[in-house]
């Protein structure tokens, strides 16, 4: 078997086996989701002004809106939390270790950034299915067409926290940082309500959601659900994808 292919395997199985050995991490992750799709829909559903619109039409709204949004917020956290055990393995000597190898660290770097995509794609699935069960129905040919969507915004969010972890020399102040990306990321979005809803209430808010990259991997994965492609998120996100990545592997400085 090939050096490069035993190396990409390794790396994958070593992310996925500390993340359902981590059993806080597996049930934060998809607890939290689930938490504001139950709790907070209805608030939600007043807010986006569909409480006088027909049940099955407000239904609908809602879930066209506040699941795809929830599904990339679990990419969010997943890929800010890999990022924050990057920082981890730096200082107790792992990933040293790891760079040791004779392979190239670009390769390495990007490996672990695929191992995060993978596993955030996992968790999505997984929230999806528990979703079904309080009476969101996603087509199952929606799963298969979100697959490269869900795919390419956890790799540029994942490339994202690398960078911050290059920067980031210390567990805490990563910890802390990270709250000031992931907050301002997710709230300043379509996540929870839709641009010509933001539009109406504050334009200079809509402004900021239309620059802010997180949108686009959420009209994205919205999109793809449903089976649709939404060609402007797809390049811009595409775009994230090759400028975060190529930053992420070229600012990643090992310690002599």
């Amino acid at each position: 078997m090939n050096a490069y292919l035993i190396c990409f395997w390794a790396i994958l199985q070593r992310e996925v086996l500390r993340f359902f050995q981590q059993r806080s991490r597996l049930l934060s992750a998809l607890v939290r989701p689930l938490l504001w799709l139950v709790v907070f829909a209805a608030g939600f559903r007043s807010a986006l002004g569909v409480s006088i619109m027909p049940p099955y039409e407000s239904y609908i709204l809602y879930q066209e809106y506040i699941v795809p949004g929830l599904c990339a917020m679990i990419i969010l956290f997943n890929s800010m939390q890999t990022s924050l055990s990057m920082v981890y393995d730096r200082e107790m000597g792992s990933m040293k270790i790891l760079l040791m190898s004779p392979i190239p660290k670009s390769f390495l770097l990007l490996s672990k950034l695929i191992a995060a995509a993978c596993l955030s794609l996992l968790q999505v699935v997984i929230f999806l299915l528990l979703a079904n069960l309080v009476d969101v129905e996603i087509p199952w040919w929606g799963f298969i067409y979100a697959i490269p969507s869900v795919f390419l915004s956890a790799f540029f969010l994942g490339a994202l926290g690398l960078i911050l972890s290059n920067f980031i020399k210390q567990l805490e102040n990563f910890a802390g940082v990270m709250n000031f990306v992931i907050f301002p990321m997710f709230f300043l979005s379509s996540a929870l309500y839709p641009l010509w809803k933001i539009q109406e209430s504050s334009l200079w808010l809509y402004w900021i959601c239309q620059y802010n990259p997180f949108t686009y991997c959420v009209e994205m994965i919205r999109f793809a659900l449903y089976g649709q492609t939404n060609i402007q998120a797809s390049m811009v996100v595409l775009s994230c994808v090759l400028v975060c990545g190529w930053v992420a592997v070229g600012t990643f400085k090992p310690k002599k």
